[in-house]
């Protein structure tokens, strides 16, 4: 009894060719979906060494943009006690008088 062994090499093909344009098809929507061009370091290494710094450029600026306000509401904080010590001051002068 002979053992005959058959490949259906279009069909190969086609099964092929059809997980090649699906592996296309979920690439396509990860970028469509996240809005990115670049959406990992396979996409443009340079691009995203690019975009990382600017990111940590941008982060660095909004902390130095948070800190510069917490350092004006300190000095308003400040100015305001002044004006208090000034006004009990001010009394303690009167009622000396």
């Amino acid at each position: 009894m002979a053992l005959a062994i058959a490949t259906n090499n279009a069909a190969l093909n086609a099964a092929a060719s059809a997980s090649s344009v699906n592996r296309d098809m979920e690439t396509s929507m990860a970028r469509l979906s996240s809005g990115k061009r670049i959406n990992s370091a396979s996409d443009d290494a340079a691009g995203v060494a690019i975009s990382s710094r600017l990111s940590a450029e941008i982060r660095g600026a909004d902390q130095s943009i948070r800190n510069s306000l917490d350092g004006q509401a300190l000095i308003d904080t400040a100015e305001g006690a002044h004006k208090e010590i000034e006004n009990i001051l001010q009394r303690m002068r009167e009622v000396a008088v």
